[in-house]
């Protein structure tokens, strides 16, 4: 069976740009071959639900030796890619704690594989946030399937 999504994607244009690439760069630092959010989609508040999509390129960085012939996205990549949605949302929305740094990953599954070309759709549901650390579950969905889930944690640092 399945894994069901994180939150009901209905009413989400998917191919939508509610934050561009610029907008990203505006709030969190990560450059070059660690940027893993391509642009952010959409933003409910009340749960906070977010959705930002990665696109995967024959050309990126881990395709040459991250399986030479049979190019797989490593895991931990698709795990960035979640705290880095984490981050954004938790920077964007409390500036004043600064630089949020990756603190924890629980409960982390691998479910399917990420192969280019495609696009990575990144989920993220918040569940706390405190005037020290931010706390949210995230999903990736490749192929209209889950690859991966975690919670993750960050923290200002």
């Amino acid at each position: 069976m399945a894994k069901q999504f994180l939150f009901d994607l209905n009413g989400i244009d998917l191919n939508a740009v509610h934050t561009p690439i610029e907008g990203i760069r505006a709030v969190i630092p990560q450059r070059y071959e660690f940027e893993m959010l391509t642009a952010i989609v959409s933003l409910r508040e009340n749960p906070v639900q977010i959705v930002a999509y990665k696109d995967i390129t024959v050309d990126d960085f881990w395709t040459r030796g991250h399986i030479p012939g049979r190019p797989l996205m490593p895991g931990v990549m698709m795990i960035e890619a979640g705290a880095q949605l984490c981050a954004w949302y938790t920077m964007m929305t409390r500036p004043d704690l600064g630089f949020i740094g990756f603190a924890r990953c629980d409960d982390v599954s691998f479910r399917g594989t990420v192969v280019p070309p495609g696009r990575l759709y990144i989920l993220c549901q918040l569940l706390e946030m405190s005037k020290r650390r931010a706390v949210g579950k995230t999903q990736g969905i490749f192929n209209d399937r889950v690859v991966f889930e975690a919670t993750i944690t960050g923290m200002a640092v």
